[in-house]
């Protein structure tokens, strides 16, 4: 029999994202009696932040239209929103957290889902040019579209060739920006993915206008009033209206680092996602986990992993017996293209592309040896659903099998 908490027990869940929300509502499904209070930096009601840099960047919805809950649901669960609130401290050895206007709110049990910030990078006149935005929260959305309605001239530089910027880049693109994303590797997307997806993305931005500068270390940028002018180690310049910064993430673990909670690639959890301290549990963006299926920690930035996060904390918050075992999977919108990705293929030393006979769709399979690591499918369902399957079960993969396009893409007819 699974013992209940009391009716009275508190949890404080800190950060209102797609983590912490997930959580909230995930308690009071396994059961969770007492009071749910939700704090967030963020002032405006939580939501969907993939759409971000995509959709919602395009469109002129506001944020009502992409919220991941509506107000009435949190009312109907009884979880209480407390937004635009900051918590400055937390306080393990009496079960209490500290709000930055000195009250405090104690906790039977409290989750961390505090998530990430993108980084700005020291680059000496950044904090002087005008019209720069990271693309993370729904205000920067707000700033950005702001700036495309009211400026004549729209030459925007992107700093940072990852997904959100390429993402970013696609979005501006179809809003009659002039968009040119710098990146100091040398190709984009050089840390997540094999050099022929970097080409295959190089050459669909090329093909919609958008100029992709690799070996691109910006050194400086000078403002002159009207505009500003992104300066580079090589001494190239580029004239922007408006610079959007997407040079990676900072993870929030200073609240985590003062409570003394164990800090390693972010909060390290157990695979229930309890960190070193009883009662205190972290999920999401911020959390270093092991993942079974790849037999070492991790760090995830993803919104599957937040979701499956929470569904774990809130079971094992209420006595029940589960753990984290879930395969990565992501996926990316830049214009008519739909990138979708599972598994994690760091490590990899074969990549085996099945191309289909529509030009715009085909798979790219990791292998260490012969063992499957993860997929990338390019305009391919099919072929991100054979993976999946593959990966879950620990399927042998006949590489050759694979990439004859005479045989379709059953995993039947893929395996060794």
């Amino acid at each position: 029999m699974i013992a209940k908490e009391p009716i009275d027990s508190v949890c404080v869940i800190i950060g209102a994202s797609h983590a912490g929300v997930n959580c909230a509502t995930a308690l009071r499904r396994e059961g969770w009696e007492g009071q749910i209070i939700l704090f967030d930096a963020d002032p405006v009601m939580p939501y969907h932040k993939p759409p971000l840099s995509k959709a919602y960047l395009t469109s002129d919805d506001g944020i009502d239209k992409n919220l991941l809950k509506s107000v009435e649901s949190y009312e109907k669960e009884n979880i209480r929103l407390c937004l635009g609130v900051w918590v400055s401290a937390i306080n393990p050895e009496n079960q209490t957290i500290t709000l930055a206007d000195g009250s405090t709110q104690a906790y039977d049990k409290l989750v961390l889902a505090t998530g990430a910030r993108p980084i700005i990078p020291a680059i000496p006149g950044l904090d002087t040019a005008t019209n720069v935005f990271p693309l993370r929260t729904a205000q920067n959305v707000t700033d950005i579209r702001h700036f495309m309605q009211n400026q004549t001239q729209k030459r925007v530089v992107v700093i940072g060739g990852g997904y959100i910027g390429l993402e970013t880049a696609a979005s501006l693109k179809k809003l009659g920006a002039d968009v040119v994303v710098l990146e100091r590797e040398t190709r984009i997307l050089a840390r997540v993915t094999a050099p022929e997806m970097s080409t295959f993305f190089h050459d669909l931005h090329h093909s919609h206008g958008v100029e992709v500068l690799t070996n691109k270390n910006v050194t400086a940028i000078e403002n002159n009033g009207e505009s500003n002018s992104v300066i580079c180690a090589d001494g190239s310049r580029y004239v922007a209206d408006m610079i959007i910064v997407g040079v990676g993430i900072f993870v929030n673990k200073e609240l985590a680092e003062k409570a003394q909670l164990k800090i390693e690639n972010g909060i390290v959890v157990d695979e229930t996602s309890q960190t070193s301290q009883a009662n205190v549990y972290a999920i999401g963006d911020c959390t270093y986990h092991f993942n079974p299926h790849y037999n070492r920690y991790i760090r995830l930035e993803s919104v599957q992993n937040a979701v499956d996060q929470s569904k774990v904390a809130a079971a094992a918050i209420c006595g029940k017996q589960t753990v984290y075992d879930s395969i990565p999977w992501f996926w990316s919108d830049q214009y008519d293209v739909k990138l979708q990705m599972v598994g994690l293929s760091q490590g990899y030393n074969q990549i085996v592309i099945r191309n289909e006979e529509n030009p715009n769709s085909f798979s790219v399979w990791y292998f260490q040896d012969e063992h499957l690591l993860s997929v990338n499918a390019v305009n391919n369902a099919k072929a991100y659903v054979m993976g999946t399957k593959a990966l879950k079960d620990c399927k042998l993969i006949d590489k050759k099998k694979l990439k004859d396009t005479s045989l379709p893409l059953k995993l039947e007819n893929i395996l060794v």
